[in-house]
């Protein structure tokens, strides 16, 4: 059997998956970890957790390709890769009709056109603003005196969502405020902030032609709240497996089976070229 490592250093959290292939391909092993100020660090504790629930060891990975923003910190990486083609990538693996994909992190957000095979054929992204992020969630989740994993039940059970002024981070703080002190409740406030990033997430994703299949990506993808907000301003049902967050490095892990499939047949032309 052989063994893969897609690695996805992120700003907030490094996911890693190991991927096995003997006669059908699978997720054997995966690890999310909190990334920190040590981005290498990181990067190891993520793989070496990976490879426990795997129950291999180490050695036994023939390849590992990183990916995300910290890819070059990997100091044990065979290769990297753009996240943009992970994700691509790890979609289209986890729904084969994926045609859009729209990944949302915690520091940036992306919109990529994907063909019937998986490949990125256009994308764009939001990496000088984080609105549509999932540090924007948090900023809104932190003046209203919650936990991140509330804000997205709560703003459910919002009736009257109010209307943001601006989806601007730092401003966001003083529109919140400005409405607890009209006596809003919370959880309209919270639906105001969902429903405001998946209009300017949504208008970034038309830029790359979107178009069904749509599968959301990301961290952000685990807040329902979001997920509801994004299907009713596009009018649509996403696409959103549970391991969404894992989505980078599943598609990270795919391509280094692929490159070692390419290591082994070289080695293998090599040896049969000496004789």
């Amino acid at each position: 059997m052989r063994f893969a490592a897609g690695v996805d250093v992120g700003s907030t959290q490094t996911k890693a998956v190991i991927a096995a292939d003997d006669r059908s391909l699978r997720i054997v092993g995966r690890a999310l970890v909190d990334t920190g100020a040590n981005v290498q660090k990181a990067a190891e504790n993520g793989f070496l957790a990976a490879c426990r629930e795997a129950r291999i060891a180490p050695r036994e990975v023939g390849f590992v390709v990183g990916t995300g923003y910290g890819r070059y910190r990997i100091a044990f990486g065979n290769a990297q890769m753009t996240e943009i083609s992970c994700h691509a990538r790890g979609a289209h693996f986890t729904f084969p009709s994926t045609r859009t994909v729209i990944d949302m992190g915690g520091q940036d957000a992306k919109a990529i056109s994907v063909s019937p095979a998986g490949e990125v054929r256009d994308f764009v992204m939001n990496d000088k603003c984080a609105a549509g992020t999932g540090r924007f969630l948090a900023n809104a989740a932190d003046v209203l005196g919650i936990t991140l994993d509330e804000i997205g039940p709560l703003s459910l059970q919002g009736r009257f969502p109010v209307k943001l002024t601006t989806v601007c981070t730092v401003f966001v703080e003083s529109d919140i405020l400005s409405y607890l002190a009209q006596g809003k409740k919370p959880e309209d406030i919270l639906g105001g902030v969902h429903l405001a990033i998946a209009r300017r997430t949504v208008s970034l994703a038309r830029r790359v032609s979107l178009a069904p299949e749509i599968t959301l990506t990301g961290g952000v993808a685990r807040n329902l709240g979001m997920v509801r907000a994004l299907e009713q301003v596009l009018g649509a049902t996403l696409q959103v497996s549970p391991e969404a967050h894992f989505t980078g490095a599943i598609g990270a892990a795919l391509f280094a089976l692929e490159k070692l499939d390419r290591s082994f047949e070289s080695s293998v032309w090599s040896a049969e070229s000496r004789l």
